[in-house]
Formats: C-alpha cells, sequence, structure tokens
C-alpha cells in the first residue's frame, strides 16, 4: 500500500519563520480583484427577490493629497461589514468614489501654483486653471485609490465614481433643476461667513473657531502685519444735540463703519433715558443713528451698550429684522473697506482700517480704552483668514419641510442612529435647520446651471456689478432661468422677456457647495437620473458609516435630499464612528501637520522621513516647526512596520471608547505581534502534523464526531462556538470593537496559551504510521484514558474510532484544523490579508474555497455546546492560575523544579482533580504534582513530614495547594520576603504622610486624591500577600 503524503503539512516549507506583512500583503489585493470576488454575484443578481442585500457606498475622500488614519477607520469598519456580509452570502456592493472637494482642492492646487510658478489662478483664467487642477487631480487621485487599495477596501472597483465625472455632473444639474422647479432653490440676499482671501461663502464645517483666551497677534495672508485679537476696544458715540456720550464695547472696531445703531437692555437703568435718542457718527456725518432697546443685550457683557452692524454680524442681523433697520455693507469682496466707509478709510484693508479707526478717534477723544477679552475667532479651516460675515447674494434650498420629514422617520425608527446618543444631535440640528446656502464663489466646481437675463440696457451695468470694488449688497432685481442645457434656458427666458426687447444669457460664475454633489452620492453613484439596473438592484443602501462629525453636513443632507428627489430613504440605518484624534486629542488636519499617513503605519517609516514628508506639502514654515516638534515627542524612533492587518485590527478595538479615540501606535504595534502569534499558530499546526495526514477537515461536515474527542477538544470547540456566536451577533450590532476583542482572546488566550499547550504531549506521541490508530507509550496511554470518551454515548461515531476510542492525538489534529480553519473565517473581515495567506496554507482540498472571502461565514453549532466542560476549565484555570501566582510572589527562578501537592475538600472536586492533575502540572510548568487527602490528619506520616516543609495556599476554600521548598533556598526567600515587605512598608508610610498633611485637601488636585487612595489600597494588599508568605516560610523553617 502506497502511502499517501499530507499535501497540507508541505506548506510549512514556503512559510517564513515570522510573519512578514508586506510579503503577505503585497499579492492578495490583486489576486481578489482579478477574479471578481468584490463584484456582486451574478447567481444572486440573478435570484435578486429572494437575496438578501448589503449596499454601502465608500463615502467619498477629498482629492487633496492622501488619505489619514480616519479615512482607514472608515474602511475599516464599511470593509469588516461588506467582507461579513459577503461570506453570508448576501448579496453586496461596496461602492468606491472621490470627491472633487471645491474649496479645498482649489486652494492646495493655488498654494502649489504659487509656490512653483509664483502665479495665481486669474493669471491662468478660470479654463486654464480648471485643466491644472485635473492634473494635479490625476496624480493625487491615484495616490488616494492605491491607499484605499492597501488598507484592504473589498470595493468593486468597476463601479468607482467621481463627483465631477460626466455621469454625476448630470445627476448634480438634473437635481438643482428638479428642485429649483419644486420651488426648493431660491436666490436671496443673507448674511453668510465670508474667506475675504478666497471671496467665497463657507460652510459651517470650514469654519474652525479658534478659542482666544490673552491678547494674541495671529498672521493672516494677504496682509503684511499680524492682527490682534483678544481684545475689547471701548469707544463713545456723541449722543444728537447733548454733551451726553453713550461707551461701546466692542471685538472689531472697524466695523463701527458699518453702525446702524446702539442697542441697550430696556431694563439697564444706565441707558433707559437714551432710548429712542439719535447719535452721531464720528466719521460719516450724514449717517443716521439711534439707540434701540433689545432683550439680547447682556447688560454685564463690556460697557452693557452694543453696536449694531446687520451686514456684518450674525445676531445684529437679526436684530435689525426685529427692529426694521437698514444694513450697510462696508467691505469689498476681498475685504478692504468700499466707499460705504467714508473717503477717510475707504480702500484701506480692514485691519489696516483698523489701526486707521484707533488714531482717528483718539484725535477727537473718542477713544476709551483697550482690555483684554476672551474670545472666540472665527478661522477658515482653509486659509486661516479671519471670517468676515457678509450680506451677498446666493442660493438657497429651502430645508424646512424635509428637515421634518427627516426627524419623523427618525421618530417612527424607519431610519436608526447607531449609537444612539448622536439621535438628539439628529433632532438638534433638523429642528433649527436653516436654508442650505449652495452656492459658492469658486472655480472649481459644478458651475450653477442658472442663467440671468441681462437686457441690452442692463449689459453696461452688469459689468459694475462684477467687480472687485461693488457694494455686493447693492443688486438691482434679477431675473434667473435654471435649466439642463443652455438652449432649455433660452426657451424659457424668452417667455420672460417682452418679444421686442434684446437680451443675453450669462451663466452664474459661481459654482454648488461640495456637499450638494456628495448629498447625491447614494444614487447617482448608482446611474441616477438615468433607470439603470444598479439603481433598481442596490438603492436604497443598507447603510451609510461615517464620522459623527459630519453627521448634518453630509448625512441629514443626503436623508433630506433622497426623500425628495428619489421618494424614499436612501439607507435605513446610520452608523457613525469614534473620531481618531491625535496623543494629545487634537483633532487631525493636515493644517496643522498631525495627519497620520496609514502607510506610514502598515510600512513603517524613520523620524528623519517623516520630517521630510512635513516640507514636501504647502504648510506654512511656523507649522512646520510645531508639526516637527510633535513628531520627536510622539515617534522618537519612527513607526515600526506594522502591516493593515494590525492597522485595521487596532482601530477597531478603539471602537469601545466612544465619542473620541487618542491614537496610540504603541497598541497598534501590539497587535502586530498578535499577527505573528497566528503566523506561529498555523506553523505549529503544520509541523505537528503526521507526514501522511489525510488532510480531511472532518469537524467542517460532520462536527457531532467530537463527541469522541478528549476533554480540552471538547472545551475548545465550545469556546470556539462561542466566538462564533459573538462574532456574528456582534456584526449584526455593529459592536466592532467586540467582535476584534472576541477573536483576540479566542486566538491568543483560548487557543494558544491554554489548548495548544495542554495537546503538545498528545501530538508529540501521535505516530505518523497511521492517523486512524490509537499507539502511544504505556505511560501516555495511561495518562490520556481517563479522557476518551465513548463514541456512541454521546452521538455519532467517528468513523476513525476503533472499538469505540480513537487516537488522542489524531483527535487533536482535527480539533485544532476546525479550530484554525473557523478561527481565520471569523477573523477574516477584520484583518483579510493575513487570513487569506494562512487559509491557503491550511484549507483541505475537498472543502477549500477558492478564496476565504467567499467562504461560508461559520454559523453556531449545537453539537459543541458543553457547559459542563467549560465550567470545569474555569475551576481548572483558577488552580493553574493560583499555582503560577502564588510561585511568582515566592520569587522562585522559572527553571526551579517544584514538587507539589493539590488536596480538594468534596470527594467530586476530588475526582476532578485526577482528570486534570497532568494537565495542571502542564500548564502550571510544575515538576510534579500528587493530589493528597485535604484533612492533614489523613495523611501519612511521610507526607505529613513533606507537606510541613511545602509553602500552602488555597483556593476558594475548596483546594489547597502545596509547593515544596528547602532550608536551603527558604531562608534567601525568608530575607528577600522581609526585604521586600520593608520597601512596601516604607512606600505606604510615604503615601500616608502626603494623605495626612492638613492642607491635603486643599493642595491637591482630585484626581491625584484619587491616584493616592488607589496606590495606598494596592500597598496595604501586598503587603497582607507578602506577610502571609512571610508567615508560611518561618513555619515552613520550623519543620525543615
Amino acid at each position: 500500500m502506497v502511502e499517501t503524503k499530507s499535501v497540507i503539512k508541505g506548506n510549512l516549507d514556503h512559510m517564513k519563520d515570522a510573519y512578514d506583512p508586506k510579503e503577505v500583503e503585497l499579492k492578495w489585493y490583486k489576486f481578489w480583484e482579478e477574479n471578481g470576488y468584490f463584484k456582486p454575484k451574478k447567481e444572486l443578481i440573478e435570484n435578486k427577490d429572494n437575496a438578501k442585500k448589503f449596499v454601502i457606498v465608500l463615502p467619498p475622500p477629498n482629492i487633496t493629497g492622501t488619505l489619514h488614519i480616519g479615512h482607514t477607520l472608515t474602511v475599516a469598519i464599511q470593509d469588516s461589514l461588506v467582507r461579513y456580509k459577503r461570506m453570508k452570502n448576501y448579496l453586496t456592493l461596496y461602492v468606491p468614489g472621490t470627491d472633487h472637494a471645491g474649496i479645498a482642492t482649489q486652494t492646495v492646487v493655488e498654494k502649489m501654483l504659487y509656490k512653483k510658478e509664483n502665479k495665481i489662478r486669474h493669471d491662468y483664467g478660470r479654463e486654464e486653471f480648471v485643466k491644472k487642477i485635473y492634473e494635479w487631480k490625476d496624480v493625487h487621485g491615484n495616490k488616494i485609490n492605491n491607499q484605499i487599495k492597501s488598507i484592504g477596501a473589498s470595493v468593486d472597483w468597476s463601479r468607482e465614481y467621481f463627483t465631477m465625472n460626466e455621469k454625476l455632473s448630470m445627476a448634480v444639474k438634473e437635481a438643482f433643476v428638479r428642485f429649483y422647479e419644486a420651488g426648493l432653490i431660491y436666490r436671496d440676499n443673507r448674511l453668510v461667513a465670508w474667506c475675504p482671501h478666497l471671496k467665497t461663502a463657507l460652510s459651517d464645517i470650514e469654519v474652525n473657531n479658534e478659542e482666544i483666551k490673552k491678547p494674541t497677534k495671529v498672521k493672516i495672508p494677504s496682509f503684511n502685519h499680524l492682527v490682534e485679537v483678544g481684545v475689547l476696544y471701548k469707544f463713545f458715540y456723541p449722543v444728537k444735540n447733548s454733551e451726553e456720550k453713550i461707551e461701546i464695547a466692542t471685538t472689531r472696531i472697524e466695523t463701527m463703519l458699518g453702525d446702524v445703531a446702539v442697542a441697550v437692555h430696556p431694563n439697564d437703568k444706565r441707558y433707559k433715558h437714551l432710548i429712542g435718542k439719535e447719535l452721531e457718527h464720528p466719521f460719516i456725518k450724514d449717517r443716521k443713528m439711534i439707540v434701540i432697546a433689545d432683550d439680547y443685550v447682556d447688560m454685564e457683557y463690556g460697557t452693557g451698550a452694543v453696536k449694531i452692524t446687520p451686514a456684518h454680524d450674525k445676531n445684529d442681523y437679526e436684530m435689525m429684522k426685529r427692529h426694521k433697520l437698514n444694513y450697510i455693507n462696508i467691505y469689498t469682496l476681498d475685504g478692504h473697506i468700499n466707499k460705504n466707509g467714508g473717503p477717510l478709510f475707504e480702500g484701506l484693508h480692514r485691519f489696516e482700517c483698523r489701526f486707521k479707526i484707533q488714531e482717528e478717534l483718539k484725535k477727537l477723544n473718542l477713544l476709551s480704552d483697550k482690555i483684554p477679552n476672551p474670545m472666540t475667532l472665527p478661522l477658515c479651516s482653509r486659509t486661516n483668514d479671519i471670517i468676515e460675515y457678509m450680506l451677498i447674494p446666493q442660493w438657497y434650498l429651502n430645508c424646512s419641510d424635509l428637515a421634518k420629514e427627516s426627524i419623523d422617520y427618525v421618530k417612527k425608527k424607519e431610519l436608526v442612529i447607531l449609537p444612539s446618543l448622536h439621535v438628539n444631535t439628529w433632532f438638534y440640528w433638523l429642528e433649527n435647520v436653516r436654508d442650505w446656502c449652495i452656492s459658492r464663489q469658486l472655480w472649481w466646481g459644478h458651475r450653477i446651471p442658472a442663467y440671468k437675463i441681462i437686457t441690452k440696457n442692463n449689459m453696461k451695468k452688469e459689468d459694475k456689478i462684477n467687480s472687485n470694488d461693488n457694494d455686493p449688497c447693492e443688486q438691482e432685481e434679477e431675473k434667473w432661468v435654471v435649466g439642463r442645457t443652455y438652449e432649455e434656458c433660452l426657451e424659457k427666458a424668452k417667455k420672460l422677456v417682452d418679444e421686442n426687447t434684446e437680451f443675453e444669457l450669462v451663466q452664474d460664475e459661481d459654482v454648488l457647495d461640495t456637499w450638494f454633489s456628495s448629498s447625491l452620492v447614494p444614487f447617482s453613484s448608482l446611474g441616477w437620473p438615468e433607470k439603470t439596473q444598479d439603481l433598481d438592484l442596490f438603492f436604497p443602501n443598507t447603510i451609510l458609516e461615517t464620522g459623527q462629525d459630519i453627521l448634518f453636513f453630509w448625512v441629514a443632507r443626503m436623508v433630506m435630499v433622497s426623500i425628495h428627489l428619489m421618494k424614499k430613504l436612501p439607507f435605513n440605518t446610520i452608523y457613525l464612528h469614534a473620531m481618531i484624534r491625535d496623543s494629545k486629542g487634537e483633532k487631525m488636519s493636515k493644517s496643522k501637520g498631525n495627519v497620520v499617513d496609514p502607510l506610514d503605519i502598515i510600512n513603517g517609516i524613520s523620524l528623519q522621513d517623516l520630517h521630510k514628508k512635513l516640507y514636501e506639502g504647502n504648510l506654512p514654515e511656523k507649522e512646520i516647526k510645531r508639526a516637527l516638534e510633535l513628531q520627536k515627542k510622539e515617534f522618537p524612533k519612527g513607526i515600526p512596520e506594522c502591516g493593515t492587518d494590525a492597522l485595521r485590527f487596532g482601530l477597531l478595538t478603539y471602537l469601545k471608547q466612544g465619542r473620541n479615540v487618542n491614537l496610540d501606535i504603541n497598541r497598534i504595534v501590539g497587535y502586530r505581534h498578535f499577527c505573528n502569534k497566528l503566523w506561529n499558530a498555523i506553523k505549529f499546526f503544520l509541523k505537528t502534523l503526521p507526514s501522511n495526514y489525510d488532510d480531511s477537515n472532518i469537524l467542517l461536515k460532520n462536527p457531532e464526531y467530537a463527541h469522541s474527542f478528549n476533554w480540552e477538544d471538547k472545551w475548545i470547540l465550545h469556546r470556539l462556538n462561542m466566538y462564533i456566536k459573538s462574532a456574528n451577533e456582534n456584526f449584526e450590532y455593529y459592536n466592532f470593537s467586540e467582535v476584534s476583542f472576541a477573536s483576540y482572546n479566542f486566538w491568543l488566550y483560548e487557543l494558544c496559551d491554554i489548548y495548544l499547550e495542554l495537546i503538545k504531549g498528545r501530538l508529540n506521541a501521535y505516530s505518523e504510521e497511521c492517523p486512524h490508530k490509537k499507539v502511544e507509550s504505556d505511560k501516555r496511554q495511561d495518562e490520556m484514558a481517563q479522557d476518551q470518551t465513548c463514541g456512541e454515548k454521546d452521538g455519532k461515531t467517528c468513523p476513525y474510532s476503533k472499538n469505540n476510542n480513537i487516537s488522542s492525538g489524531y483527535a487533536a489534529n482535527k480539533t485544532l484544523h476546525i479550530c484554525i480553519d473557523y478561527g481565520l473565517r471569523l477573523l477574516h473581515p477584520i484583518s483579510p490579508f493575513i487570513t487569506e495567506e494562512l487559509y491557503q496554507k491550511i484549507a483541505d482540498k475537498e472543502s477549500k474555497f477558492d478564496s476565504i472571502s467567499i467562504a461560508s461565514y461559520p454559523e453556531f453549532i449545537e453539537a459543541w455546546v458543553n457547559e459542563e466542560i467549560n465550567a470545569e476549565m474555569n475551576v481548572f484555570m483558577n488552580i493553574v492560575k493560583q499555582f503560577r501566582s502564588f510561585i511568582s510572589n515566592l520569587d522562585i527562578p522559572p527553571k526551579t523544579k517544584l514538587n507539589c501537592f493539590i488536596s480538594a475538600k468534596s470527594s467530586k472536586d476530588k475526582e476532578f482533580l485526577e482528570k486534570v492533575k497532568n494537565k495542571i502540572q502542564i500548564l502550571a510548568k510544575l515538576n510534579s504534582l500528587e493530589i493528597v487527602n485535604y484533612d492533614f490528619q489523613d495523611l501519612s506520616d511521610e507526607l505529613k513530614i513533606q507537606i510541613k516543609k511545602c509553602l500552602k495556599d488555597i483556593i476558594f476554600d475548596k483546594f489547597i495547594i502545596y509547593v515544596q521548598s528547602t532550608e536551603e533556598y527558604l531562608k534567601p526567600l525568608l530575607a528577600n520576603m522581609i526585604n521586600k515587605n520593608k520597601k512596601l512598608q516604607n512606600s505606604l508610610d510615604s503615601y500616608l504622610k502626603k494623605i495626612k498633611d492638613p492642607n491635603y485637601e486643599q493642595k491637591v488636585p482630585e484626581e491625584v486624591r484619587n491616584m493616592y487612595t488607589e496606590k495606598v489600597d494596592q500597598l496595604n494588599s501586598q503587603i497582607a500577600s507578602v506577610s502571609n508568605i512571610i508567615e508560611e516560610i518561618n513555619e515552613c523553617l520550623k519543620n525543615a
């Protein structure tokens, strides 16, 4: 008979000694993609009515540079879900794409061109500048896609979208037209956050509100001097026809040029007599200003009198509407003073005007004081320019009714938000929703499909209106038409203009807010507005997963837009993940230089190369210096190579912490070691297989065969079953950290630390002559016999059993085979590369899938449930841990040969000890272990003498363990323990002295006091433990 050699065992020859993430991850993505594993399964599409679906869209990362660690967390979460559902045989689709990111991209490219060519966008003209952005996008867009691939995202690249491609641009245009025709999009002159450097309106998310605690000088673009902030200016307005003056306090003294009133609280006795009186503007004599009363005014802040500048302040604008005041804009689009500011200041930069105005007020004896004032300073997130609020005509989307519907969907639980703590945020944003300003004054983006009708008489006026020096508030009544094409707009315009009037159409120069196009992604990425097969199959999506910081800016808008355009929700579940911050808890930002490139964690990088990358970006010198110091502190030796699997695993474990995560690279390094543990576990499995192993993973098809296996086999299969149950349940409830920790605990603590240690002797005793025979040494056979279980007793008999008994080594091999097969499948959604590599090494030919990515996800197996053995194992491990802990406390060197004893109080527990004695000896690393009677008087004289020389410990009042030692060892041990006790006592006395200080409560912060209390408790516990050991040693020495 020709002996068949194991194919699986031969795979050991192709495994490196240690796990090499780079080598493992290099090949598999291409393999998955080329084999079409990321595409929806054709057979499920054909059976679409019965197939369960799972559809998710990758939130489109900006094309501005490279992905950061936050994007990696998004992919780790989404991809683990997609891979899990794919293995559960769902019809899955994971759609990739990138966002054109209007303001971000335009800013980055402008900086780059200015740095390289010393040119601004106006030097190129709109068309040429947009071409430059596309050239830049072709380079950086590919970089982003490569990063998405390197972090293992199983997206369908054949369905990749870009928010500015032809199809999505058509969708954007169609959406705008439909909203406009429904009366929801309109044009209005309202207050907007304005960046003078970029000359565009900003969304709230593009404004950074920086807390200024004391007077500070800041640098802004397009101005050669530092700007002082964090101060309150006080000045006077004279009361008309009176000697009296009213003192005003403001943080923006230059805006007094746009003042139309002064407001006081109606109950403020200081100013009650001035309400309704006229004031004199010191620089604009014909300006009508009055004192008004309004409850909004805080009597305690500043002087209690507030200047009202409706054209440049949100609160003043609301007050203007309440009191029917006028507004006066004083700024040009680039932040200079226009003609409304008066001839003395016209043409000055607004912060140059701030200096000038103080000088002029001093001359008039109207400048009172300048005092420190903590404040919030709004800055443009892209340029760091100080935001000004401007009244400028913009396009708006009416969100009122759509917001109410979005709230109702959540209240009716048709739309679920997870974690549920974000539901109140949803309600808050949408109950207080404002109409959405959807226009931006940029060149890069979707140009608004609206055309202004310019009649022949108004053509010259139009040129004037478009100039930078003009007051943007001064706009005549306009006529606009909206349409999908110029021709469509022309036909609409003819109906609005007299038949004999000449006119032309001029398309709006503005582009749409980036969030407008990205809000359409759940359906525009599937082909809308065309009725495509993808739209029919995959809309609505299943879930939207993203960071909690864009709940309103993106998520809520997707819901509102879909409700109107699709008449249904875009998805039924929203999952919001925690935000990844740097080690100091600061939000990661390219402008701060604290963004961690996931590729640097995956591949590793030296500190020198980290520094080099800072200079390759567009950061100003000051921010580079700050980032250099941060890198030196955080990564003194650079970042070691961790690999994608460790990074993904580590990030998912963070999700247990709640709202925010302070990234610790060392934690990711720890999960790199975990991957190495997996590698070694598979090597152990292959190495311990007999050369003629049959390669059959029999428990895949016949899990009930395990009834014939050994005690520890049944236990590990029970634990594997609990892992299966936990992974399935927690994936369904989006508890990603629980899935990760279940994986970690099973592989590291249960499989490697316990099971592999217990079966080593069985595997070594397993003869390679025949995998179906039980050939063991007599001694080992006696030890194992008590663990054997008759196959017929519990159910179906294993076909390889002989006389209702199977080979102990064979059972261990088969148990380990199923554990690592299922264990790898369970882990695959989280760590895809290493699991694919190892699965290919251990999967048997008969049951092997071409890829683990399409293997079936393990399901709970009733036949493996064994709570009785699980409870026994808990007792067993408590005994082992107590032996280890006791021996560790004795400071006994690791290689010391220890003869130990154990006794059980009850006969049932004694029977249990007889069954697991040898296993305790193995895991506790004892030289010998003997079971003795619990009652000392029942021991033989010889045993009594030996026991008296032992140090003892009691476990749960059920077991007593004894560790034997000699006088030669006990005396130095006693000296060590006494010395240890003294050190502990000295440490305790030191803490108690601090605590007893009379001023302890006042001097020491609460968190430090709590730490001291905890330390005192620990020291008392340690002293008690060491004191017991000293007492035990003294007792032993008496009997030595």
